[in-house]
């Protein structure tokens, strides 16, 4: 498996920010915090590792979201957050993540947090351990499947219509700052995911080993 995350991670790390050029962007928000993108390759197919929000929480219940929350005093940096975090929510290991880029941050529009996402590789068939007081599952989508259920639809929040851009897989709905960060991941790893585009960069080693 090394060896693919191996091939992957050559193939991401042009197209991403460094973690340090990420660090250095400013964008509107009262508190810092990150988030990880936990992607993995399965039988050729990259997927990303999301969380349900339980529904009874205060702030975005129900909603789905990557792991993440807010910096807290003597970490590192914001890509420590994002480990921390990852092992709070769903008992992933920060020795089991590679951070290979970070993506754009981008503000929280309710509740006014500057959210700095960090892509890290893992390897498939892990075995979570949801926070019982923040997730109600986890969830593991083809990235492939969210484009492909990419669209503007027209939601109800608080009362008040909004037309945005959303992702849907089966009954799982992806929108606001997640589906920002999404946005952000398939503008620059597109390419890398197109099966009919004779010039795309295969994303696992062929057999050969080249």
């Amino acid at each position: 498996m090394a060896s693919q995350n191996d091939h992957l991670a050559e193939n991401l790390r042009p197209v991403l920010l460094s973690v340090a050029e990420a660090l250095t962007l400013d964008v509107r928000g009262a508190t810092n915090a990150a988030v990880l993108v936990p992607l993995y390759l399965d039988h050729g197919r990259l997927h990303a590792v999301f969380t349900k929000r339980g529904d009874d929480l205060r702030r975005h219940p129900g909603e789905i979201s990557f792991p993440g929350g807010r910096y807290e005093e003597g970490e590192r940096d914001l890509s420590e957050t994002a480990l921390r975090e990852a092992h709070e929510e769903i008992g992933l290991s920060a020795d089991a993540v590679e951070i290979v880029g970070a993506l754009q941050p981008t503000p929280t529009i309710a509740t006014g947090y500057a959210v700095y996402p960090f892509v890290g590789l893992i390897d498939p068939g892990q075995t979570w351990t949801p926070s019982p007081s923040e997730v109600a599952e986890v969830l593991e989508l083809p990235l492939d499947a969210l484009l492909a259920g990419y669209g503007r639809r027209r939601l109800i929040r608080r009362g008040i219509p909004i037309r945005t851009d959303t992702y849907v897989v089966g009954e799982n709905l992806i929108w606001g700052a997640t589906a920002r960060i999404l946005a952000d991941l398939f503008d620059r790893i597109g390419p890398l995911l197109s099966t009919e585009d004779s010039s795309a960069v295969p994303l696992s080693p062929s057999r050969s080993g080249r």
